[in-house]
């Protein structure tokens, strides 16, 4: 007996009206995206692997898939290497290529093959799926699509605050009311780590905090020792669990903190420009909060960073986030071009509207007509006239077998058709058709042009 199929975990099927839905997210995103003056570009689902080592942390890089190398890949792998079982020594050997884990560096790395050709600054947007070797759960695939919008060549904060609204605009069409569009600048962690003394473990620093939702204060701390963060210097963070009030009683309170580092001072500075600005323009539906424990673990992030929670009471993992880089195509060689983004994560926003019941009546896609197949000569007439219906824009079909009648009528009913045409030798002699209206039951004998207008009037 042959095995039963089945998918990798972390993958999904999706069904017509699944994918009907995801395509109304999308459609919805995309809208907005053109409408703040993005523009589209592609890139490959695989990279080569020097373009995306090193760019996401060491755990970002523990989650990319990499991709074995085409033909006999051991042949050049070090004999030593493979008896040893190195696999970090090996795997350069054996593979050169991995998909990609995010859409942001191969953007980087587009920008900087492509900086001839762009108009700076150069909005782009991008919606394909992603990659991550991750531990499958609720809202968490290994296979997922981003919707990433980037500008880069401009460091005007006005760009963080065009893609709050943009957030806003998103989620306010999609019947989302409720987020939360958290706000943080990575000045201000630097900022912290150089007065905590702690300013070499910034990264260490900087990848504990972000696990603050998944493991605790004490998680967070126990996981800060273990990187070599003396207990002092994380005694010094505890204010950052307790800030309270408004995102301008936040400001102050870190303003304070920070007094005595530069860099922190101008963090604070940057973010009450955009609070005090969305303030100023009003949110539709989201809510702007400044969280100072916001880290987003990404190496790359040099300002600004975002994170959007869905409405309370919804138990999911961000659906958005993003942040400002100074210097992302650097690591390509191409110096000082700053760039801010952000990204929706279309599959956990699926599962939001989902359980919220945002979708509404979500029907099937299905034909808006299917014409019974009575044989050659009945399917050829009937064909000729499903091509006409087609250019008008007539969702239409034929039955493609010349099976008993209910059995037709059954395929109609179950897909919810709303007509069914009839084409006998008597429609073909008197060259008409039988429509018959598969909700009240009721049929009529009519030309072309009165079928037509049936079908579009109803």
């Amino acid at each position: 007996m042959a095995q039963k199929p089945s998918i990798p975990k972390g993958t999904r099927d999706f069904s017509p009206v699944e994918v009907a839905k995801r395509d109304y997210i999308f459609g919805t995103i995309k809208d907005v995206f053109q409408t703040f003056g993005f523009q589209a570009i592609e890139t490959p689902s695989f990279e080569n692997s020097s373009t995306l080592m090193g760019k996401y942390g060491e755990e970002g890089d523990r989650l990319i898939f990499k991709i074995l190398n085409s033909g006999d890949y051991l042949k050049k792998a070090d004999a030593e290497l493979l008896v040893e079982k190195d696999s970090k020594k090996l795997i350069p050997q054996i593979s050169e290529k991995a998909l990609r884990y995010d859409l942001t560096v191969p953007f980087a790395r587009y920008v900087v093959q492509h900086q001839n050709e762009l108009e700076l600054p150069f909005k782009r947007f991008q919606m394909q799926p992603v990659w991550r070797a991750d531990r499958p759960q609720k809202g968490r695939f290994r296979e997922f699509y981003q919707c990433d919008a980037d500008v880069v060549g401009s460091k005007s904060l006005w760009q963080e605050i065009d893609f709050i609204q943009l957030y806003d605009s998103v989620f306010t069409k999609l019947g989302l009311a409720g987020t939360t569009i958290k706000l943080n600048n990575r000045k201000i962690l630097s900022g912290i780590a150089e007065i905590i003394g702690a300013k070499d473990k910034l990264i260490d620093f900087t990848v504990a905090l972000d696990k603050l939702d998944k493991i605790g204060v004490e998680g967070v701390a126990k996981e800060m020792l273990a990187k070599g963060i003396s207990q002092s210097a994380i005694d010094k963070t505890t204010p950052l669990f307790s800030f309270e009030g408004s995102n301008t009683d936040k400001l102050n309170q870190l303003e304070a903190m920070l007094v005595d580092s530069e860099e922190g001072l101008q963090g604070v500075a940057d973010l009450r420009f955009v609070v005090d600005t969305i303030e100023t323009l009003g949110l539709e539906t989201a809510t702007l909060t400044l969280d100072v424990t916001l880290a987003r673990g990404l190496n790359y992030y040099t300002g600004a960073i975002f994170e959007v929670a869905a409405p309370e009471g919804v138990k999911m993992g961000s659906i958005g986030g993003g942040g400002r880089y100074d210097d992302l195509t650097g690591i390509f060689g191409l110096k000082d071009l700053s760039g801010v983004g952000i990204s929706f994560g279309l599959d956990r926003i699926y599962l939001v509207l989902e359980e919220l019941n945002l979708f509404g009546e979500f029907e099937q896609p299905r034909p808006e007509v299917v014409f019974i197949n009575f044989g050659n000569e009945e399917a050829l007439y009937a064909t000729k006239v499903i091509q006409k219906l087609r250019k008008e824009g007539v969702k239409t079909e034929l039955y493609p077998d010349a099976a008993k009648m209910k059995k037709q009528m059954n395929y109609a009913n179950k897909r919810k058709i709303p007509f069914v045409v009839i084409v006998g030798s008597k429609e073909i002699e008197a060259n008409s058709y039988t429509i018959k209206n598969m909700q009240d039951g009721s049929q009529q004998e009519c030309n072309y042009e009165e079928l037509l207008q049936v079908v579009i009037n109803s």
